[in-house]
Protein backbone atom coordinates (compact mmCIF):
# COMPACT_ATOMS: atom_id res chain seq x y z
CA UNK A 1 0.00 0.00 0.00
CA UNK A 2 1.47 3.76 -0.80
CA UNK A 3 -0.29 6.54 0.38
CA UNK A 4 -0.33 9.52 -1.81
CA UNK A 5 1.06 12.91 -0.36
CA UNK A 6 0.69 16.81 -1.15
CA UNK A 7 3.12 19.30 0.65
CA UNK A 8 1.37 23.06 0.87
CA UNK A 9 4.13 25.56 1.86
CA UNK A 10 5.19 29.24 0.92
CA UNK A 11 8.91 28.17 1.74
CA UNK A 12 10.56 26.49 -1.32
CA UNK A 13 13.18 25.37 0.85
CA UNK A 14 10.46 23.55 3.60
CA UNK A 15 8.67 21.77 0.30
CA UNK A 16 11.61 20.54 -0.99
CA UNK A 17 12.86 18.92 2.39
CA UNK A 18 9.10 17.35 2.79
CA UNK A 19 9.83 16.00 -0.42
CA UNK A 20 13.10 14.82 0.62
CA UNK A 21 11.82 13.08 3.05
CA UNK A 22 8.75 11.46 1.72
CA UNK A 23 11.25 9.73 -1.16
CA UNK A 24 12.85 8.47 1.92
CA UNK A 25 9.52 6.22 2.97
CA UNK A 26 9.20 3.47 0.48
CA UNK A 27 4.98 3.84 1.39
CA UNK A 28 4.31 7.24 0.80
CA UNK A 29 4.17 9.10 -2.96
CA UNK A 30 4.61 12.71 -3.60
CA UNK A 31 1.54 13.75 -5.40
CA UNK A 32 1.95 17.64 -6.02
CA UNK A 33 3.12 20.33 -3.93
CA UNK A 34 1.86 24.30 -3.29
CA UNK A 35 3.22 27.18 -2.55
CA UNK A 36 -0.22 28.99 -2.31
CA UNK A 37 -2.80 28.01 -0.03
CA UNK A 38 -5.37 28.88 -2.66
CA UNK A 39 -4.06 26.25 -5.42
CA UNK A 40 -3.79 23.90 -3.04
CA UNK A 41 -7.82 24.47 -2.51
CA UNK A 42 -8.83 24.29 -5.93
CA UNK A 43 -6.46 21.03 -6.63
CA UNK A 44 -8.45 19.12 -3.59
CA UNK A 45 -11.64 20.16 -4.98
CA UNK A 46 -10.70 17.40 -8.00
CA UNK A 47 -8.27 15.58 -6.16
CA UNK A 48 -7.33 12.66 -3.90
CA UNK A 49 -4.70 12.28 -1.47
CA UNK A 50 -4.20 10.21 1.55
CA UNK A 51 -2.10 12.68 3.29
CA UNK A 52 -1.73 16.77 3.10
CA UNK A 53 1.40 18.82 4.57
CA UNK A 54 -0.02 21.69 5.62
CA UNK A 55 2.26 24.84 6.72
CA UNK A 56 -0.29 27.20 8.61
CA UNK A 57 1.57 30.99 8.31
CA UNK A 58 0.85 31.10 4.52
CA UNK A 59 0.51 34.53 2.53
CA UNK A 60 -2.65 34.26 0.78
CA UNK A 61 -4.26 31.81 3.26
CA UNK A 62 -3.46 30.09 6.45
CA UNK A 63 -3.91 26.62 6.75
CA UNK A 64 -6.36 27.13 9.46
CA UNK A 65 -8.75 28.53 7.07
CA UNK A 66 -7.45 25.39 4.51
CA UNK A 67 -8.98 23.12 7.45
CA UNK A 68 -12.11 24.92 7.39
CA UNK A 69 -13.06 25.24 3.85
CA UNK A 70 -12.06 21.95 2.45
CA UNK A 71 -14.70 18.95 2.52
CA UNK A 72 -13.38 15.23 3.04
CA UNK A 73 -9.73 16.47 3.75
CA UNK A 74 -7.45 13.43 3.91
CA UNK A 75 -4.77 12.73 6.99
CA UNK A 76 -3.56 16.18 7.82
CA UNK A 77 -0.04 16.96 9.23
CA UNK A 78 0.31 20.64 10.05
CA UNK A 79 4.16 21.71 9.63
CA UNK A 80 5.14 25.05 11.31
CA UNK A 81 7.58 27.19 13.11
CA UNK A 82 4.62 28.52 15.70
CA UNK A 83 3.26 26.38 18.62
CA UNK A 84 0.73 28.55 19.41
CA UNK A 85 -2.53 26.43 16.74
CA UNK A 86 -1.71 23.44 18.27
CA UNK A 87 -4.75 23.44 20.17
CA UNK A 88 -6.94 24.62 17.26
CA UNK A 89 -5.14 22.38 14.92
CA UNK A 90 -6.10 19.21 17.40
CA UNK A 91 -9.84 20.76 17.52
CA UNK A 92 -10.46 20.19 13.88
CA UNK A 93 -9.20 16.66 14.31
CA UNK A 94 -5.62 17.03 12.54
CA UNK A 95 -3.67 13.90 12.78
CA UNK A 96 -0.08 15.24 13.91
CA UNK A 97 1.42 18.52 14.17
CA UNK A 98 4.93 18.83 13.66
CA UNK A 99 7.28 22.09 14.70
CA UNK A 100 9.90 23.08 12.28
CA UNK A 101 12.60 22.42 11.88
CA UNK A 102 11.56 19.14 11.46
CA UNK A 103 13.75 15.95 12.08
CA UNK A 104 13.15 12.80 9.58
CA UNK A 105 12.76 10.84 12.76
CA UNK A 106 10.07 12.91 14.10
CA UNK A 107 8.84 13.46 10.43
CA UNK A 108 8.80 9.01 10.34
CA UNK A 109 6.99 8.71 13.24
CA UNK A 110 3.77 11.16 12.39
CA UNK A 111 3.71 9.32 9.03
CA UNK A 112 3.69 6.00 10.01
CA UNK A 113 0.91 6.15 12.82
CA UNK A 114 -1.28 7.52 9.86
CA UNK A 115 -0.42 4.17 7.43
CA UNK A 116 -0.60 1.72 10.43
CA UNK A 117 -4.18 3.07 10.58
CA UNK A 118 -4.66 2.58 6.65
CA UNK A 119 -3.41 -0.74 6.76
CA UNK A 120 -5.78 -1.67 9.57
CA UNK A 121 -8.92 -0.15 7.74
CA UNK A 122 -7.53 -2.25 4.57
CA UNK A 123 -6.78 -5.66 6.35
CA UNK A 124 -10.72 -4.89 7.76
CA UNK A 125 -12.18 -4.73 4.18
CA UNK A 126 -9.69 -7.47 2.40
CA UNK A 127 -11.10 -9.78 5.05
CA UNK A 128 -14.72 -8.32 4.49
CA UNK A 129 -14.78 -8.58 0.72
CA UNK A 130 -11.71 -10.35 -0.77
CA UNK A 131 -12.01 -13.88 1.57
CA UNK A 132 -15.64 -15.56 0.72
CA UNK A 133 -14.88 -18.26 3.80
CA UNK A 134 -13.68 -18.37 7.58
CA UNK A 135 -11.86 -21.16 9.52
CA UNK A 136 -12.88 -22.25 12.64
CA UNK A 137 -12.04 -25.06 15.34
CA UNK A 138 -13.96 -27.95 15.92
CA UNK A 139 -13.67 -30.99 17.43
CA UNK A 140 -9.35 -30.44 17.33
CA UNK A 141 -9.42 -29.67 13.80
CA UNK A 142 -9.80 -26.50 11.63
CA UNK A 143 -13.25 -26.37 9.23
CA UNK A 144 -13.42 -23.86 6.65
CA UNK A 145 -16.88 -22.59 6.41
CA UNK A 146 -18.12 -20.41 3.39
CA UNK A 147 -19.94 -17.52 3.92
CA UNK A 148 -23.01 -18.61 1.12
CA UNK A 149 -23.49 -21.97 3.55
CA UNK A 150 -24.16 -19.82 6.82
CA UNK A 151 -27.95 -19.53 7.86
CA UNK A 152 -27.21 -18.04 11.08
CA UNK A 153 -24.94 -18.03 14.21
CA UNK A 154 -26.27 -18.91 18.19
CA UNK A 155 -24.34 -18.08 20.88
CA UNK A 156 -24.58 -21.08 23.79
CA UNK A 157 -22.19 -20.00 26.63
CA UNK A 158 -19.01 -20.66 25.83
CA UNK A 159 -19.63 -21.61 22.36
CA UNK A 160 -20.70 -20.78 19.32
CA UNK A 161 -23.51 -23.13 16.74
CA UNK A 162 -23.27 -22.01 12.73
CA UNK A 163 -26.32 -23.14 11.85
CA UNK A 164 -25.55 -24.49 7.97
CA UNK A 165 -26.80 -25.45 4.83
CA UNK A 166 -27.87 -28.74 4.34
CA UNK A 167 -29.13 -28.94 8.20
CA UNK A 168 -25.34 -29.28 9.27
CA UNK A 169 -24.12 -27.84 12.66
CA UNK A 170 -20.27 -26.46 14.07
CA UNK A 171 -19.99 -25.92 17.03
CA UNK A 172 -16.42 -24.06 18.27
CA UNK A 173 -15.42 -22.28 21.15
CA UNK A 174 -15.16 -18.62 19.82
CA UNK A 175 -17.10 -15.26 21.12
CA UNK A 176 -19.27 -12.67 19.15
CA UNK A 177 -16.70 -10.78 19.32
CA UNK A 178 -13.83 -11.97 17.73
CA UNK A 179 -16.36 -13.89 15.11
CA UNK A 180 -17.95 -10.22 14.51
CA UNK A 181 -14.38 -8.41 13.54
CA UNK A 182 -13.83 -11.26 10.83
CA UNK A 183 -17.82 -11.29 9.23
CA UNK A 184 -18.53 -9.38 6.27
CA UNK A 185 -20.39 -6.44 7.90
CA UNK A 186 -22.44 -6.04 4.57
CA UNK A 187 -23.68 -9.49 4.77
CA UNK A 188 -23.94 -10.44 8.23
CA UNK A 189 -26.14 -8.24 11.09
CA UNK A 190 -26.59 -9.45 14.80
CA UNK A 191 -30.00 -9.23 15.91
CA UNK A 192 -29.67 -10.23 19.27
CA UNK A 193 -27.34 -10.91 22.08
CA UNK A 194 -27.28 -14.84 21.08
CA UNK A 195 -27.68 -14.45 17.42
CA UNK A 196 -26.07 -13.15 14.19
CA UNK A 197 -27.55 -13.98 10.96
CA UNK A 198 -26.98 -13.98 6.88
CA UNK A 199 -29.09 -11.00 5.30
CA UNK A 200 -28.94 -13.43 2.36
CA UNK A 201 -30.38 -16.18 4.17
CA UNK A 202 -33.54 -13.89 5.57
CA UNK A 203 -37.50 -15.29 4.47
CA UNK A 204 -39.43 -12.79 6.48
CA UNK A 205 -39.08 -10.13 8.87
CA UNK A 206 -41.71 -9.20 11.70
CA UNK A 207 -42.02 -7.29 14.86
CA UNK A 208 -39.97 -9.47 17.20
CA UNK A 209 -38.63 -11.72 14.81
CA UNK A 210 -36.99 -12.80 12.32
CA UNK A 211 -37.73 -15.94 9.69
CA UNK A 212 -34.83 -18.15 8.31
CA UNK A 213 -36.10 -21.55 7.10
CA UNK A 214 -38.21 -23.30 9.96
CA UNK A 215 -36.34 -21.24 12.89
CA UNK A 216 -37.99 -18.13 14.03
CA UNK A 217 -34.95 -15.64 15.27
CA UNK A 218 -36.19 -13.53 18.03
CA UNK A 219 -34.79 -9.71 17.45
CA UNK A 220 -33.78 -7.52 20.35
CA UNK A 221 -35.34 -4.49 21.64
CA UNK A 222 -31.56 -3.22 21.74
CA UNK A 223 -30.57 -4.50 17.95
CA UNK A 224 -33.85 -3.03 16.51
CA UNK A 225 -31.94 0.19 15.19
CA UNK A 226 -28.89 -1.31 13.58
CA UNK A 227 -31.34 -3.79 12.21
CA UNK A 228 -33.33 -1.38 10.32
CA UNK A 229 -30.28 0.76 9.49
CA UNK A 230 -28.78 -2.19 8.03
CA UNK A 231 -32.10 -3.18 6.27
CA UNK A 232 -32.09 0.52 4.93
CA UNK A 233 -28.57 0.35 2.95
CA UNK A 234 -30.07 -2.99 1.55
CA UNK A 235 -32.70 -0.37 0.10
CA UNK A 236 -35.55 -3.14 1.78
CA UNK A 237 -38.70 -2.04 0.31
CA UNK A 238 -41.30 -2.07 3.55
Amino acid sequence: MRLSCIVVDDEPLAIEQMAEYISKVPYLEMKASFQRGLDAIMYLKTNKADILFLDIQMDDINGIQILKSVRDLPAVILTTAYDQYAIEGYSLEVSDYLLKPISFERFLKAVDRIYGKCVSVSGSEERNHSDNYIFVKSDSKLVRIPWDDILFIEGQRDYLKFHLTGNRRIMTLLNFRSLEEQLPSDQFIRIHKSYIISASRIDSIGKASVRIGERDIPIGESYKSSLTAFLGRRRVVR
